[in-house]
């Protein structure tokens, strides 16, 4: 009967005590968990994120400039040079033998049209009721051959023949007598070939005494002009 007892004791000892301790444990960190002492040392346990980056020495690539092209050198300009020989004393080209005679008086003019050569500009103004109509460049006799004064236009022909050189002269308008021929004003001359004699020199003295007009202006003011409109020549 003892021994019975002995045993019962010795079993139920160790629950009793086991429940003893846990609770004596939990009461035990809930008052070590909420003092200072414990926050603080919580705090420093708390452990840190791992940096997963880091820095990394890279040799910077070096810049090799590339050879700039060389400019090309801009062709210098060389003047042209007239390539135009004037032989002295040659006759000017003569209109057709059928060619009004000088007239004793210049012909009367009542009308409103008035050209004007300037030979130190080698240019033409021409105006009808005091308004500039056309402003023409021009060329004029090489050597001063082209007389300075007040005349008038006292011949009108479609195409003048000049024998003497064998070259027609378009759009024609008779000025002046210089002898026994007679000077005008014309379009650039047309050689027996076709070609067009000084095209490329107007604005430039390259005639024998005759004012002369590119084709286009020529035609322009033969159209335009009328027996005994004034033609005033001055420098």
């Amino acid at each position: 009967m003892k021994k019975t007892i002995a045993i019962g004791r010795i079993r139920s000892f160790p629950t009793f005590s086991l429940l003893l301790i846990c609770g004596g444990l939990v009461l035990a960190f809930f008052f070590f968990s909420s003092s200072p002492v414990s926050a603080a040392l919580f705090a420093t346990l708390t452990p840190t994120q791992e940096n997963l980056w880091a820095f990394v020495d890279l040799p910077k690539a070096t810049y090799t400039p590339t050879s700039l092209p060389t400019s090309t050198p801009i062709p210098t300009e060389t003047p042209g040079v007239m390539g135009m020989e004037v032989v002295a004393d040659t006759p000017i080209p003569v209109v057709p033998t059928n060619a009004p005679q000088q007239p004793e008086f210049a012909p009367v003019y009542t009308g409103a049209k008035y050209i004007l050569v300037d030979i130190s500009d080698q240019h033409m103004y021409v105006y009808e009721n005091d308004t500039l109509m056309y402003s023409f460049v021009a060329s004029t006799g090489i050597n001063n051959a082209t007389r300075a004064g007040t005349f008038a236009v006292q011949s009108k022909i479609p195409n003048a023949y000049g024998a003497t050189w064998d070259i027609w002269m378009p759009s024609w308008l008779g000025i002046y007598w210089s002898g026994g021929l007679e000077n005008g004003i014309h379009a650039l001359p047309i050689l027996s070939n076709g070609a067009t004699l000084w095209a490329g020199f107007l604005g430039r003295p390259v005639s024998y005494g005759c004012v002369v007009l590119g084709s286009y202006e020529a035609q322009l003011l033969y159209d335009w002009a009328e027996i005994g409109t004034p033609v005033e020549i001055r420098w």
